[in-house]
This record gives structure tokens, sequence and C-alpha cells, in this order.
């Protein structure tokens, strides 16, 4: 998978830019290469997916951004799967939970299962890189969790961006940008 460079634009509708503060003359958009070192160091995201029915069904899991796509596992029988089996649009969410500080991001897109058993290994690595002991030590909260991919005992999905949103929030001063794929 190639990363597609997004178009990136400021949304001025939900940013300082329209109703300037002090420091917020100059507000601009969130580059791209900012928001995905954010998705390379988060540790929780927030998945969104479609139940048949139409209701959300969403949870928490972690997640490891690698090669332009975010990834993440689950049990062939968990809601999730379930869903995705049926409808494989999805959102997923992270950021920092304070309106002082921190940049928010969505990720809108398509997941697709990652089968590909060199490309698995390539994910794993990512995962062990941005989770480190919680998947390598056997004490870790997610030991067994490469092998558990590999053996197909979890599904490994990725998910690229469609659409991504970056909400910034630097004390008084608010941002929105669209990154656009």
């Amino acid at each position: 998978m190639s990363p597609k460079q997004p178009r990136t634009e400021l949304d001025a509708r939900y940013s300082s830019a329209l109703n300037p503060r002090p420091g917020a003359e100059n507000v601009t958009a969130t580059d791209w290469a900012e928001a995905q070192r954010r998705l390379r160091a988060a540790e929780i995201f927030w998945i969104t997916t479609v139940r048949p029915d139409g209701r959300l069904h969403v949870t928490p899991l972690i997640a490891a951004w690698h090669d332009g796509a975010l990834h993440f596992s689950t049990g062939p029988g968990e809601q999730k799967a379930k869903n995705l089996a049926g409808n494989a649009h999805c959102a997923l969410t992270t950021g920092h939970n304070s309106l002082s500080e921190g940049l928010d991001i969505v990720i809108e897109g398509t997941a697709e299962r990652v089968t590909d058993r060199g490309r698995q290994d390539e994910v794993i690595a990512a995962f062990e890189a941005q989770y480190g002991d919680h998947i390598t030590s056997p004490e870790g909260t997610f030991h067994g969790f490469g092998d558990s991919i590999r053996t197909g005992n979890d599904l490994l999905f990725a998910v690229a961006p469609g659409t991504a949103y970056g909400f910034g929030h630097d004390g008084q001063v608010f941002s929105h940008t669209r990154y656009t794929f």
C-alpha cells in the first residue's frame, strides 16, 4: 500500500479563524506529517462500526499507523468483526481529552482484512514499535498478539483514510483541519 498525501485545508467555520482570540489570529491547518506523528504516538483509539440494524457500535482498542493506514485486530466473534463483515465502513478516533491542549484525530474509511503474511509481519512490527512491552513482554497486556494474528485467532484490518479530521486545541486557539485523500 502506497501512502497517499492528502489535500489539507483549514475549515474556518470550526476554527478560531472566524472567532479570533488573542494568539489565534494566525491559526493554520495541522500538517499531515504532524497528524501522522500523533497517530504513531497514540495508545488508545475508539472504533465506530455499524450493526446490521443500523445502530452504532463504539469500542476502544489499540491500533498502529503503518504504510498509510491504521491497523487493528479483533476476534472473529467480536461485535466489530461481525459488523465489518456486513458493512466495512468505520471511523477510528484518538486524541487528548482536554479543551486546552492536544489534537483529536478522526480517520474515516473502509476496513480491509490483511491476510498476506508478509504484510501481517510488517504491521505486527509496527504494533511492537508503538506499544513496546505491552506486546513484547511475557507480562504485557497484549503478549502473544502477533501469534494470534498469524494463526488466525484474531483478524487484522487496515483502514486507509478516505477523509480524516484534526481538531486542535491549544489554550483558546482551536483549529479544524480536513484531510481529503
